[in-house]
């Protein structure tokens, strides 16, 4: 405004509009702003782009952050892209049993294919452990050793950068071609009188040590620890008096073995008397002759594969990830992480990410080592959407509010059935990517990471009112 018309106003008594106006914050501006409810420490990544690849907020896109387990989204996008009848019943995949050595008393040996479903549960009804038990009692009444045998793949139960202390629980346990109930093993819990242990129902694989007690107030508590590749576990901590079992479940060292173990069971219980061991047989890593697959007495067929992926991404379930990756390494190699994770590049590179946009070390993001850019993952979301095989992938991400693990997350908010992504969590870690209904009704592709934050302070609160802040903008 001149200085004659400034006049002019003021003696007409017309109030003047400032002589430097303040933009409005833009979109951008906005969103950083509600990042910094987080508090100092954290650190953001954070891209949303339109279909057409507009970005619309871009804050350190080409920085690389810890993804957790939106790593799942590579392995499973990999085996839509690569495996072929993911809708048909895994006729390649199931666990076999046969009979080795003398006839009057055979060896039985237990071959898994990489299935991650097969169950010893009593009500199983489809992938059962009990059917192969069924096969060889009904051949022979007398065997000598039960060998759980995983050489399908090589023996690499962790991936690199995976932290030790997960070991134990049920987020860590072993990967193996022979996986039976999730390779996890239940330890139920009960308080008992005050002052007394409570008491604990589990199968007897590992011993337990259990120096927990029964208390009348406070909340429970109670930790599990053990060394790898030990058979002890240490119970501590309390249990409230009248409070419903604490279940914890556990992880497992040697899959194989266990499965082996729990199959002498089941045959002991039809009446077939086991003289020999319970032993197990693994393949080392690196070059050497694959699993040979002689005749089988009976084979399972699982159900079609793409179910266990509609699960892995939908409950974030780190080992049918793993088992997903090494499915993809056995496709041209021997079944090696290594082999998993080059048929997983090369898509990365097809869908057009440039190769300091990620590092990957697993399947699952368990592993620390892994990194992605979000303008990289974004890149992979846009290029998913566009194949044949994106629709279903988009459909095994959780829905906000609705299932998997964002079942309890953007209820009663305007986000409620319209965001579909993959969480994840680990290690002062948080991060979401997928799909998002704007208000306009248009979908928006974002990719949103929080790594650093310190211990006590929590990022998801910032990271999902700046979601809704972007679909109520858009």
């Amino acid at each position: 405004m001149s200085v004659a018309l400034l006049a002019l106003a003021l003696a007409l008594g017309i109030p003047a509009p400032p002589l430097f106006a303040q933009p409005s914050p833009s979109l951008q501006q906005r969103v950083e702003a509600q990042l910094r409810a987080a508090g100092p420490g954290v650190r953001f990544g954070l891209v949303v782009a339109t279909e057409d690849g507009r970005e619309l907020v871009a804050i350190a896109p080409d920085q690389r952050f810890m993804p957790a387990s939106n790593t799942k989204l590579f392995t499973t996008a990999a085996a839509f892209a690569t495996l072929t009848a993911l809708d048909r019943p895994d006729t390649g995949g199931g666990a076999t049993v046969r009979l080795e050595g003398m006839s009057a008393a055979p060896d039985v040996v237990i071959e898994g294919h990489g299935d991650a479903r097969l169950s010893s549960a009593p009500d199983c009804a489809t992938d059962c452990l009990g059917a192969l038990a069924d096969a060889v009692a009904a051949r022979t009444r007398r065997v000598h050793d039960i060998i759980g045998d995983d050489s399908f793949y090589p023996d690499q139960r962790w991936s690199p950068g995976m932290s030790w202390n997960n070991i134990p629980t049920s987020s860590g346990t072993a990967a193996s071609a022979l996986t039976l109930d999730d390779n996890e093993l239940l330890l139920t819990v009960t308080a008992t009188a005050a002052g007394q242990a409570p008491r604990l129902d589990v199968l007897p694989y590992y011993a337990v040590d259990n120096r927990a007690v029964t208390a009348t107030d406070g909340t429970t508590e109670l930790g599990v620890d053990r060394l790898p590749g030990s058979n002890v576990l240490h119970l501590t901590g309390a249990i409230i008096a009248g409070t419903e079992p604490s279940r914890l479940r556990l992880g497992i060292d040697d899959p194989a073995h266990y499965a082996a173990w729990r199959f002498r069971t089941l045959l002991e219980a039809r009446g077939v008397r086991v003289t020999g061991a319970v032993v197990s047989r693994h393949r080392p890593p690196g070059p050497g002759a694959l699993a040979g697959d002689a005749v089988p007495l009976a084979r399972l067929a699982p159900p079609p594969l793409v179910e266990d992926l509609r699960l892995t991404n939908k409950v974030s379930q780190n080992l049918h990830a793993e088992l997903m990756l090494r499915r993809l390494g056995r496709q041209s190699g021997t079944g090696a992480i290594a082999d998993g994770l080059a048929v997983v590049q090369a898509m990365l590179a097809q869908a057009g990410l440039r190769r300091t946009d990620y590092d990957l070390s697993d399947g699952s993001g368990m592993s620390t080592y892994n990194r992605i850019s979000p303008r990289g993952m974004v890149t992979l979301l846009r290029w998913a959407g566009t194949q044949p095989w994106g629709a279903a992938w988009r459909a095994t991400f959780p829905v906000a509010g609705v299932d998997g693990t964002l079942a309890r997350r953007f209820r009663g908010t305007a986000l409620e059935g319209r965001l579909f992504a993959k969480t994840g969590s680990l290690n002062a870690t948080n991060a979401l990517s997928g799909y998002l209904t704007a208000r306009s009704g248009r979908t928006l592709i974002f990719a949103f990471y929080a790594n650093d934050v310190p211990d006590g302070a929590g990022a998801t609160p910032a990271m999902e009112a700046a979601l809704l802040l972007i679909a109520e903008q858009n």
